[in-house]
């Protein structure tokens, strides 16, 4: 059982690297770089860049649901909240909630807001693009909270 349980830990910080790492990359280098291209090639490179990384980041979203179920089993997490001490059930509830946000709005941009954009008339095309990376933006910081309620769950 120990093998099973550093596996899926390992398997876990993987996918919490690729997704997340993936978020940082498409905001702080991939977008600023975009823009130093002119014209329609701009939006070609993104959405080959977003084309590639979307796959990895779905495939990272379902083992981070696999493994974080076995993390949590074997920790005692699926147990009543009642069973550990304040800050514990609180980080654990948090860390759920957030995950839970964050997939939800990776798959609405991904399923119906890119969709809505591909097809938008330019004036509101722009604003659905805000709203978009503004969601990342959220994500990222979910991701970002979630790696920090881990350490204190932790200590």
């Amino acid at each position: 059982m120990d093998l099973i349980v550093v596996l899926m830990g390992w398997l876990h910080l993987l996918s919490t690297v690729i997704w997340v790492g993936g978020i940082i990359f498409i905001l702080y280098i991939a977008l600023p770089s975009s823009r130093q291209v002119s014209g329609p090639d701009a939006g070609r490179l993104m959405g080959e860049m977003s084309g590639r990384f979307t796959p990895f980041a779905n495939y990272s979203i379902l083992l981070l649901v696999v493994t974080g179920v076995v993390l949590s089993w074997s920790k005692g997490y699926c147990q009543t909240v009642s069973a550990f001490d304040g800050i514990t059930a609180f980080a654990v509830a948090l860390k759920y909630l957030l995950a839970l946000m964050m997939i939800v709005v990776h798959f609405y941009r991904g399923l119906l807001l890119a969709p809505r954009i591909s097809v938008a008339e330019p004036t509101r095309k722009a604003a659905l693009q805000k709203w978009s990376l503004n969601l990342v933006k959220v994500n990222l910081f979910s991701g970002v909270l979630i790696l920090l309620l881990s350490v204190l769950m932790r200590h």
